[in-house]
């Protein structure tokens, strides 16, 4: 999950990208093996200390004590490694205030060892020197390692590998920049009291034609705006290019050069959540609104990322009511194609590496990315586990939580369609999201012409691309 306040001050706040490159140079290479990579191995005599940085300890309550807990959990099993977490220090507005963040740390030589980042920064901190890649300094052979996930511990023992489709969601230009961390899928999470009340059956695959239809049924019954959707509003970037996708639209060309959200199915897209809208079914409010509502039980119907499970799960237990979830509603004669949200970890570039303290980062994003840091992530906070057959598989450690969680197996099951969250190119890549942020709300809430609209924002993107 992400901290979804508005993007403006974010697209400021990168402003001095290119000064950035400019005293940090280009991306590093690894004059090591490929296959095996250039970081020494530590000895239990080797005492080192790295930083963390992760937006989850930003967020509090359930995020910041899970993922603090796990630190201390690695730190037990390697007491030559400690690990100091931090909170990103600014975090006003949306997902690319993060890698703001990281580049004014880098700029004040305070950047942290290693760094929890979103996608949507993928292409920037790639080509511009921000993070190293991965693969170079591990090895492709230690990396393969890792995605196979042959976990010797005694937790959780057994072979659980990384989904296949999660693997290179922090790949460019062939190598492997981050760990794929934590995300979700677009889960439709219903309120099953309210529509049992109403006569009303979820189908198992619903369009958004049904969405529509059921929205209407909802406001005869005396429910005003039942329907939310998470992913119109500012920072729902990563979800409504799902739903864009979803109806045979682009985003990006495939080799970063051209702003595609223009084309025929973005628009056709927007304009079919510009219909729920004017129909009257559709609410306008912000994410933290939307998921408000939803827990209280306005909202009946939202797509949202399923990290709400734990929230939701409670706020129905409160308020006696059914918790029900489904996949992401598809359009006609499309396959729905859900994108996913979150993060990867990174190994932030310092002009002066330690190797040892390289050595530990790697050390340290094996753990939070194996078993056992997914079994605590997975039931605590909600995300879907990337290495999936720990819930899919029947002796799977996730087995249990997987067969009672509603949307579990929405989640897990979405991951076999998934398509990445595509990264905007260049320096320019946080005022590229804020146009397409607007435009989509502006198309959907504000009676602008969905057409022209996206159109007009393709252009300006365009002229943005570097």
């Amino acid at each position: 999950m992400r901290v979804s306040k508005g993007i403006a001050a974010a697209a400021a706040g990168l402003a001095s990208a290119l000064m950035l490159t400019a005293c940090m140079g280009g991306t590093t290479s690894s004059a090591g093996s490929p296959e095996n990579g250039t970081l020494p191995t530590l000895s239990p005599d080797d005492k080192v200390s790295i930083s963390f940085e992760s937006y989850n300890i930003a967020q509090g309550g359930t995020w910041a004590e899970t993922i603090t807990t796990l630190i201390s959990k690695f730190e037990a099993q390697h007491p030559n490694i400690t690990v100091t977490p931090q909170a990103p220090a600014n975090l006003t507005g949306s997902n690319t205030a993060y890698a703001a963040n990281l580049q004014a740390e880098l700029l004040a030589g305070q950047a942290p060892d290693v760094a929890q980042e979103t996608f949507d920064a993928l292409d920037w901190m790639s080509t511009q020197g921000v993070v190293d890649p991965i693969s170079d300094l591990v090895g492709q052979k230690a990396l393969d390692t890792a995605f196979a996930g042959v976990n010797t511990s005694t937790t959780y023992p057994g072979t659980w590998a990384y989904n296949k489709n999660a693997q290179t969601l922090a790949n460019e230009n062939g190598k492997t920049w981050g760990v794929p961390y934590v995300f979700s899928t677009p889960v439709l999470w219903y309120n099953k009291s309210a529509l049992d009340a109403a006569g009303i059956t979820m189908p198992d695959a619903p369009t958004w034609d049904d969405i529509d239809a059921i929205g209407k049924k909802l406001v005869a019954a005396g429910h005003k705006t039942p329907i939310s959707v998470t992913c119109a509003a500012t920072g729902g970037d990563w979800c409504m290019q799902g739903i864009i996708k979803s109806d045979g639209g682009s985003i990006v060309s495939a080799d970063k050069k051209s702003i595609q959200f223009g084309d025929e199915g973005s628009v056709a897209a927007v304009s079919a959540m510009r219909k729920l809208y004017d129909d009257g079914v559709l609410m306008n409010a912000d994410v933290t609104t939307q998921i408000t509502n939803f827990s209280k039980g306005q909202a009946l119907v939202q797509l949202n990322t399923s990290n709400s499970s734990a929230t939701y799960l409670a706020a129905a237990k409160a308020g006696g009511w059914t918790l029900a979830a489904t996949k992401m509603p598809s359009f006609p004669g499309h396959t729905p194609a859900p994108t996913n949200s979150g993060s990867a970890l990174f190994m932030v570039h310092h002009d002066k590496a330690d190797p040892k303290k390289q050595a530990a980062a790697w050390e340290f994003i094996q753990f939070m990315t194996g078993p056992e840091a997914v079994y605590d992530i997975t039931t605590k906070i909600g995300y879907v586990p990337l290495r999936d057959t720990m819930a899919s598989d029947p002796k799977g450690p996730l087995a249990a939580w997987y067969a009672a969680t509603p949307g579990a197996q929405v989640n897990v099951s979405q991951l076999q369609q998934l398509q990445s969250w595509d990264a905007y190119p260049g320096n320019n890549y946080s005022k590229i999201s804020k146009i397409f942020a607007d435009a989509v709300q502006n198309s959907v809430y504000f009676g602008k012409d969905p057409q022209a609209t996206m159109q007009q924002a393709q252009k300006d993107a365009q002229a943005l691309v570097q």
